[in-house]
């Protein structure tokens, strides 16, 4: 029991009272402020109340049992609702019926329960049918309500329910629902009635207050089922939330041919283009919209296809009023809205409002455009737009030009492309991405069990359901290619085969998919490279105007350098010199210089090694024409250089002229226990200075015939990697800076250039302030500060730390998101320290997190100069960078 008496559980909506507002998401859910909001501004909202996300905490927190008070609020609150539209809750006559709805207080499509038409029972189905003067809209009603309580609140398998409708359809030869009669579904009804009793070991309830608090219950319980779990998980959505829970009278768009009932966005969700976009049905119920259980039909006349009914030309009038209150939304909220309606008797009715989901690249456009109309300023544009979704613009499409098989065409659902092997079931397809293999999921219809299989898939298929359908809005959110309602396309389950225009695809056979299309190809088909819009470019202008850390990339060949620039990269911030060494020509040298007996032997291999190093450098600092380009000396240990298979071995032993029995016994004393933390970085240059010194002067050499080819010099900057104390990196400094001293007194000429260090290690991190007096500049290597300041070894952590985070030990995974409070709290520790020494040390930072968005937000925090992350995040890091600098305040909506 709750002992907090005054606490307000129900908030209602509509019919003159509103208790809430849009900006009270946290207590009422988006659902339930959208409909108060929707009420106060003069919309046609059914009215109705919000059971609070304060009694889903509640509820969960005292085995399940609601609050004290609660069923006083509700009756009042219902009581509120039979007065204003003159019906009554459980009357035989003019029975009231309610919708009852989750409300998360972010979207959360398709994961939780909702039920509709509650209140019908064997007595009031009878006052619907003689007080609406159709006893077949009343009975079609009655067996919904039956279907979706049996299914959400009684647990019963909802195939159970379609099998019978089934049989019936199949005996009155129809395939529409529409044209059973009212005997038809009173046979459908007495069907589910009795099945549910065998099912459940008890007949349907008939009482309304026992359906509404069985409804109550099941979608507060709903917050909990695997795949909501699952659906907070992928977007990182706080399981203490809660959801509300919404009751709302009923309106119908199942009476008949003048009702109606759809889902439709203000702009395009696909394209962001500005014209009103989505799906209506006559004589429907919105479940029906977006189940894909019947194909829907288009909104404007201008989008219907030849035997398509549009909106328009169907309720001319409606969608005149549809129109006026879409325009009205936007204005109000400043954002592309997500609308569900119903139309009773031609009278338009407002069922929800939210911002609408949508693909990067219409996120971008409408961002900018809604900009360049005034609706909102830049800043606010740089902050709409999700960092994380940009990566759905830079991955590659279809080649026009390549050959391929068509299979056969749907509705383009979400843009992209991706190939992969035709796998039938969610299971499947997570089970086999697992194991690295590229999967396409085929279903006929996709549900919210299968958020898991399409999370693992790189595209989506299904052969029915429209562009409002479960399948297209997960996949959109998901930035996975989806091809919808592709009916010519037969699947079958139990053979594992989709067939089509006389073509047969086998599960474990590629196919290919072109989600801006809506086509499907057999087999693989060549991609391209994405070209960005207009909209990229402008925003990324906007961004960088805003920001004030700078965005590098790491790399090290021309082709990561030059992807890089082109995405707008601001220098190299890792030039990882150890991947330079295995190309075929070096690694001989190499490993002769691993084997080699004493220096003389190691100088002799790495003077073959220094002109390919030099051209490395060469090439990249004509890429990066005069921007920063810092690069590290070797890190890993020699043995990861040492050859394993006896030809290898045996390459080795001819050119050092030694035998192979004493090649097998230098690799074996140079093998380690524990390598991550033994002979490698800056260790390898204080015992074989030669190697570093080699390396120095390649990269200053480099520089040096890169400003006289070009005029403009580049700058180098020398990253000594692992150190743990002061006295290292004096030693590693003090040994590059001779060395370019010597390389500039040859040449006579020289570059500005820096010495600086990786922190990667929690000693460096807490003696920042003497290794700072050595170091010109900072740059994290968050990756193993990671691993040695939680003692995981990211090689074998991903076999349990899913677990971990399941179970809120770590919010994120630690090497995806940067551990605030240990990692983060090290690398705060290290800035003030080094600052404090030296406060114009530059501070960066090179690891994984540098491109991911959460991370950047905490790098500008702690007040880095700039993060380096890999070239396709280029542009994620730097709007995340710019939202760093605003605060990242506002909605994120795609």
């Amino acid at each position: 029991m709750n002992t907090i008496t005054d606490t307000k559980w129900v908030y209602r909506f509509g019919a003159g009272r509103n208790d809430g507002r849009a900006e009270m998401k946290n207590l009422l859910g988006g659902k339930g402020a959208n409909l108060a909001e929707m009420a106060a501004i003069g919309l046609p909202v059914p009215p109705g109340f919000t059971i609070t996300t304060e009694v889903c905490t509640h509820y969960y927190a005292n085995a399940r049992n609601f609050p004290a008070g609660l069923d006083a609020e509700v009756r009042a609150a219902l009581a509120a609702i039979e007065t204003a539209v003159g019906k009554k809750f459980g009357d035989r006559h003019q029975p009231l019926l309610v919708s009852v709805r989750s409300g998360a207080r972010v979207s959360m499509p398709g994961m939780m329960d909702t039920v509709l038409n509650l209140g019908l029972n064997d007595l009031t189905v009878e006052g619907l049918a003689t007080s609406s003067n159709d006893a077949r809209f009343a009975w079609d009603s009655y067996r919904r309500f039956i279907q979706m309580y049996g299914s959400v609140v009684l647990g019963v398998d909802h195939h159970r329910f379609e099998e019978i409708l089934d049989h019936v359809k199949f005996d009155k030869g129809v395939i529409e629902d529409t044209a059973l009669l009212a005997t038809d579904w009173h046979r459908v009804v007495a069907g589910y009635k009795e099945m549910v009793e065998a099912e459940t070991g008890a007949a349907f309830p008939q009482d309304p207050w026992a359906q509404l608090w069985g409804a109550v219950g099941a979608v507060f319980q709903s917050w909990m089922t695997q795949r909501a779990v699952t659906y907070r998980r992928l977007h990182d959505i706080p399981a203490d939330w809660g959801t509300a829970v919404n009751v709302q009278a009923m309106v119908f768009g199942n009476m008949g041919n003048d009702c109606a009932t759809g889902v439709c966005f203000t702009r395009d969700p696909s394209t962001g283009q500005k014209v009103l976009y989505g799906e209506f049905l006559v004589n429907a119920q919105g479940e029906d919209v977006v189940a894909g259980i019947r194909t829907p039909q288009p909104l404007s006349s201008a989008n219907a296809k030849p035997g398509e009914t549009a909106m328009e030309a169907a309720l001319p009038d409606v969608y005149a009023e549809l129109l006026r209150v879409q325009a009205v939304l936007e204005k109000h909220y400043r954002d592309m809205q997500d609308i569900e309606f119903t139309v009773q008797r031609r009278q338009l009715y407002m069922l929800q409002t939210r911002n609408g989901k949508r693909t990067a690249a219409a996120s971008l456009r409408i961002a900018v455009e809604m900009a360049e109309e005034g609706l909102i300023d830049r800043k606010e544009a740089v902050r709409r737009v999700n960092p994380a979704a940009l990566d759905q613009l830079l991955h590659p499409t279809l080649d026009p030009k390549a050959p391929r098989t068509l299979l056969g065409k749907g509705l383009p659902a979400s843009p992209g492309a991706a190939s992969g092997i035709a796998v039938f079931s969610a299971d499947e397809a997570e089970a086999r991405a697992q194991k690295g293999e590229s999967v396409i999921l085929v279903r006929i219809e996709t549900s919210p069990e299968d958020i898991h299989g399409m999370h693992a898939a790189r595209g989506i298929l299904t052969t029915r359901g429209g562009m409002t359908s479960h399948a297209a809005v997960v996949a959109r959110g998901m930035g996975r290619p989806c091809v919808c309602g592709a009916s010519g396309i037969a699947v079958d389950y139990d053979s594992r085969t989709l067939m089509a225009s006389g073509k047969t695809v086998r599960a474990g056979e590629t196919l290919t998919l072109d989600g801006s299309t809506g086509e499907v190809f057999v087999g693989s088909v060549a991609m391209i490279e994405p070209a960005l819009s207009g909209d990229f470019s402008t925003l990324m202008e906007w961004a960088d105007t805003l920001r004030r850390m700078k965005v590098r990339a790491n790399a090290e060949t021309p082709d990561d350098a030059e992807t890089a620039r082109k995405f707008g990269a601001e220098g190299i911030g890792l030039c990882r010199t150890e991947h330079m060494f295995f190309d075929p020509d070096r690694i001989i040298a190499m490993r002769e210089m691993i084997m080699a007996a004493d220096e003389a032997g190691r100088r002799r291999a790495l003077a073959r090694l220094l002109p390919y190093q030099r051209e490395d450098f060469q090439k990249l600092f004509r890429i990066m024409a005069g921007l920063p380009v810092t690069i590290r000396l070797l890190d890993p240990p020699l043995h990861e250089f040492l050859p394993h298979g006896e030809q290898e071995l045996a390459e080795v032993a001819d050119a050092l002229g030694m035998d192979m029995e004493a090649i097998r016994r230098r690799a074996v004393d140079l093998e380690e226990a524990n390598p991550m933390l033994g002979h490698r970085g800056c260790r390898l240059g204080i015992t074989f200075p030669e190697i570093n010194e080699m390396q120095a002067r390649a990269i200053f050499e480099a520089a040096l015939a890169v400003k006289k080819e070009t005029g403009n010099a580049p700058i180098p900057e020398v990253m000594i990697p692992l150190v743990a104390t002061s006295r290292e990196l004096a030693l590693a400094r003090a040994m590059v800076v001779n060395t370019a001293e010597a390389v500039f007194a040859e040449a006579h000429d020289r570059v500005e250039y820096q010495v600086g260090t990786m922190i990667e290690l929690p000693r460096a991190c807490l003696t920042a302030d003497g290794i700072a007096a050595h170091a010109d500049f900072f740059s994290f290597g968050t990756n193993d500060l990671t691993q040695t300041c939680l003692g995981l070894s990211r090689d074998d952590a991903g076999k349990f730390l899913p677990t971990y985070v399941d179970k809120g030990i770590f919010e994120k995974d630690p090497f995806v998101s940067v551990d605030r409070d240990g990692v983060g709290t090290l690398v705060r520790m290290a800035c003030e320290k080094g600052r404090a020494t030296r406060p114009e040390l530059k501070l960066g930072v090179c690891g994984e997190h540098g491109g991911d968005p959460a991370s950047i937000g905490f790098f500008g925090e702690v007040g880095l100069d700039y993060v380096s992350c890999s070239p396709y995040r280029v542009p994620v890091a730097r709007l995340a960078a710019a939202q760093a600098a605003l605060g990242a305040g506002g909605d994120r909506t795609a």
